[in-house]
């Protein structure tokens, strides 16, 4: 392993690292946001409204339950995604960066006194990261199922061709994933924008016909009386209407990207906007419908909502809207593969750049291609929109009760916010979010076992992994031996040879197991010894000009640390090109790479179960190769084997 993740001594970050990496104007930015971050939520109302009616609990479309549900939505989007996220969550960023990763390294870097509880909290943001793997396989689907399904309003007889439209669809998108996404970007926010301006005006048609649904929709009271009413099917209603604010994480998930006021300004101004009233168009048509008419519509009112000629042009519309919202939750996927791969609980796994200029854009085959499968083997076993939308959502509102509960860390311990007013918030958040899960939980029998299953595989992994990692670094220091010690020894029994070799260790102490290997077998030594820790901080991005620090160890010997970001890509030989104060100028051509490469044998010792250290040996076997992953020439590269218990 060479690899160690680490955070700041203090409750402060480190002086030596640099905010996210949005530029450009706030116009700009915003439309760039409104092109990748609202992809996920902008599409719902295809399928949202839709459900709560049509759904496998089904509501009739009346004056009660259709401003009962509008109300529903409203309050859903300003408390969840407006006052949660945009408003207080947001603030909550890792030097410009968020998610769950980025939230779970800032509190523990912030926090010092909190030790007793820092293993639960990482462990809620690893399990939100699992629920998230669920989510990112669920979404694609649903989506893109749901935008073709509207063929049928076109024209009944395109059914059959509903489900292989979508997988011709959805292959189509993952195999352009190794191309990058750079060209297709730039149209990304063009089409959006087209979209949510056509979402805004197909409400504002049909609200014009019945006006006195925005004042229903907006008043609180009306989700109050269908609850009164009707209250176990309002509380069952809350599993499809929490589908209206699926995406509201990403807000925070891609602020690195965009940056937090862009995100602000076209959530506020022009996204939520644009929501509403199509929800409310949506509402508005089906009142002013003969009741039988409003039943047969509330099949799939979002594309009833356009003029017969115009409905294939919707459907075609939505369709692009929805590849855009699949491609931003795949890119997702890659981002946060990458950030638990740096903070270590994620072995290392082959990463592609797909743009020399954009770092964050980037390409992991695996990841790829478990999605794709996965995606696939949903849209046929489902086969329509309104059964995988039994499986969504679990996961989502798990997610979302996780960020509440750690942005109560942040508000209580880092921020320190008056108690009344930090409890008040807390409160409210979790009312909403314990309802929303308790009502997706229904859902289990039905499809929600999916996510939670996927998210259970994921946690044990990502878990296991970490678990393994660290037990395997505690035994290697443990049969380490003083640096020191070992100069002194090799004075006198090794020859030395020209040339640099850089020896990489996990640990910043001791002696590496590759050197200890080579001269035992070799019984030579180079001139210049480099030991090499890669660290990886509790923080996005390191500035290059404290990436590298060194110490002379005496005799040729010197100890190099390598600082990087979770967010940054590892580069070995770039750093160590800028190396000052150890001899020589660093020459590639004269310099060896030793890697020790372990092979674990189980053990019946206090650590992990069996199974789970034959789980640890399996992903240890198939982790990227560390030359490759630290960039390695591999032609200056020797691996040493040895062998482990934990």
């Amino acid at each position: 392993m060479n690899i160690t993740a680490t955070g700041g001594a203090d409750g402060e970050a480190p002086d030596d690292v640099v905010h996210g990496h949005a530029q450009g104007s706030l116009a700009k930015l915003s439309v760039g946001a409104i092109g990748i971050v609202f992809g996920d939520i902008g599409t719902s109302p295809i399928y949202a409204f839709r459900e709560t009616f049509a759904g496998h609990h089904k509501l009739v479309p009346d004056a009660l339950h259709v401003y009962g549900v509008l109300s529903l939505i409203f309050w859903s989007m300003m408390i969840i995604v407006s006052l949660k996220y945009v408003t207080i969550i947001m603030k909550a960023d890792n030097k410009g960066e968020g998610g769950s990763f980025a939230l779970l390294a800032l509190i523990n870097r912030s926090t010092t006194d909190t030790r007793k509880w820092a293993k639960g909290i990482v462990l809620l943001g690893v399990f939100a990261t699992a629920l998230f793997y669920g989510d990112s396989m669920i979404t694609p689907a649903i989506s893109v199922l749901s935008a073709v399904e509207g063929l049928t309003t076109v024209q009944p007889a395109f059914e059959p061709f509903v489900v292989p439209t979508a997988i011709a669809i959805l292959i189509g998108l993952f195999l352009i994933q190794s191309r990058g996404t750079a060209k297709v970007g730039l149209l990304f926010g063009p089409i959006m924008l087209f979209y949510f301006v056509t979402l805004s005006v197909l409400g504002l048609i049909h609200i014009v016909d019945h006006p006195a649904v925005i004042y229903q929709a907006l008043n609180p009271l009306n989700a109050f009386f269908f609850f009164s009413e009707a209250p176990v099917r309002a509380f069952i209603a809350l599993g499809s209407v929490v589908l209206a604010v699926t995406g509201a994480e990403a807000l925070y998930s891609d602020m690195g990207h965009f940056g937090r006021n862009p995100i602000r300004v076209s959530w506020l101004f022009f996204v939520l906007p644009a929501l509403i009233l199509n929800y409310m168009g949506q509402g508005a048509m089906l009142l002013s419908l003969p009741p039988a008419q409003a039943i047969a519509t509330v099949q799939n009112p979002f594309f009833f909502l356009a003029p017969e000629m115009l409905r294939l042009p919707l459907v075609l519309l939505a369709t692009a809207a929805t590849i855009i919202a699949s491609q931003a939750v795949i890119s997702g996927a890659f981002s946060v593969t990458q950030q638990a791969i740096q903070l270590g609980f994620i072995p290392r796994l082959r990463i592609i750049h797909t743009s020399k200029s954009a770092a964050g854009q980037i390409y992991i085959p695996a990841i790829n291609w478990a999605l794709m499968v996965m995606v696939l083997v949903l849209v046929i076993n489902f086969r329509t929109s309104s059964n995988l939308a039994a499986a969504y959502g679990i996961a989502v509102t798990g997610a979302m009760f996780i960020d509440t509960l750690l942005i109560a860390v942040v508000l209580f311990t880092l921020w320190k916010w008056n108690r009344l007013l930090a409890g008040s918030l807390v409160t409210l958040f979790l009312i909403v979010d314990v309802a929303y899960f308790g009502a997706n939980l229904l859902k289990v029998p039905v499809g929600g076992w999916f996510p939670l299953l996927v998210g259970a595989i994921a946690f044990t992994m990502l878990t296991t992994w970490a678990r393994g990692r660290k037990l395997m670094m505690v035994r290697l220091e443990e049969e380490s031996i003083p640096v020191t010690v070992f100069i002194k020894s090799a004075r006198t029994s090794a020859v030395r040879v020209p040339g640099t070799a850089v020896f990489m260790t996990s640990s910043p102490v001791g002696v590496p197991p590759a050197l200890l290997h080579n001269i035992k077998h070799n019984k030579v030594l180079h001139e210049r010894i480099l030991l090499l820790t890669v660290r990886i901080e509790d923080v996005p991005y390191v500035v290059t000009a404290k990436r590298l620090t060194t110490e002379d160890l005496g005799d040729g010997f010197y100890r190099l640390m390598l600082r990087y970001g979770f967010m940054e890509d590892i580069d070995v030989p770039a750093a160590l090109s800028q190396m000052q104060g150890c001899g020589p100028r660093y020459k590639m051509m004269d310099t060896s790479f030793f890697l020790a490469r372990q092979t674990l044998i189980s053990s019946k010792q206090a650590g992990m179960a069996i199974w789970r250290e034959k789980l640890f040996g399996w992903m240890l076997r198939n982790a990227e190769s560390a030359m490759e992953f630290f960039k390695l020439p591999a032609n200056r590269v020797v691996e040493l084997g040895s062998q482990v218990e934990i």
